[in-house]
């Protein structure tokens, strides 16, 4: 049967604290199913989910796949964040060098929306630029993190939300509009993340300003490539490109897609 794969590590504590409120409040058994979400189930390993790189061998009809992390951050602001998984260049924190995830937009612009609109106190609801593993998955990946610090990883108020929210948008996701691919900005994207919460635009992979010397002409055919919904846009943070301006700018023009500019 083809599902949704929920996937979480017993060694990284704000999964642990998802694993507990999806077996003791949403059904979910040892078996990793749930009477109430039929096509939904749960993966729990002991492994780094970064590196998880054989789960389309586990499950070679799955859907997606959702992991659910802690987010770490030298703020220790309390973040519930969200992204697509790759690496631009080399690959320090898993994943493939090069590569890029399968991205499914709407699914992560659906999770957003619903953990915005959920407003648990005292959270910053964010979307982060595409980043580490895993990378090799054939279908699409999602990360959803609950963070900063050891506080909200233990936080159950803040692993219900995300929970109840996930397995209510995964219950049906509607396709995108628009989809573009965002390049430019801070690793915490402001004015992407503004343009998923306020207007019909998906996103796929978002390369941050910290990754634009690796953005060619075929790092940027990936990034378009490796979405499960038609990519229409190459979106560019106008005041995010730096010295790589010109050079994006043309690549992207390049690409016959429409260019929109933030």
């Amino acid at each position: 049967m083809s599902r949704y794969i929920l996937v979480a590590s017993s060694q990284d504590l704000a999964g642990a604290t998802m694993i507990d409120h999806l077996t003791s409040e949403e059904g979910f058994g040892p078996d990793g199913l749930s009477p109430r979400y039929g096509d939904i189930a749960l993966h729990v390993t002991k492994e780094s989910l970064l590196t998880l790189e054989d789960l389309d061998k586990t499950y070679p009809d799955a859907r997606a796949f959702v992991f659910l992390s802690k987010h770490r951050s030298d703020s220790g602001i309390p973040t519930l964040t969200c992204h697509c998984t790759g690496n631009f260049s080399d690959a320090p924190f898993g994943g493939n060098p090069g590569e890029i995830a399968m991205a499914w937009p709407a699914l992560q612009k659906a999770y957003l929306k619903a953990i915005a609109k959920a407003g648990v106190p005292g959270y910053d609801v964010i979307i982060e630029a595409t980043h580490h593993g895993p990378t090799s998955l054939a279908k699409p990946v999602l990360f959803i993190e609950l963070g900063s610090s050891e506080k909200q990883w233990a936080d159950r108020n803040a692993a219900k939300a995300m929970c109840r929210c996930i397995l209510g948008v995964l219950q049906n996701v509607e396709p995108c509009k628009k989809v573009g691919v965002a390049i430019g900005g801070t690793h915490y994207p402001t004015k992407f993340n503004k343009l998923l919460l306020e207007s019909d635009f998906g996103l796929a992979a978002v390369a941050s300003k910290h990754s634009l010397g690796a953005i060619d002409e075929r790092m940027l055919d990936q990034m378009i490539r490796k979405s499960s919904e038609k990519v229409t846009h190459v979106i560019l943070d106008a005041k995010g490109l730096g010295s790589h301006k010109d050079r994006i700018t043309k690549l992207a023009e390049k690409t016959g897609l429409e260019v929109m500019k933030v």
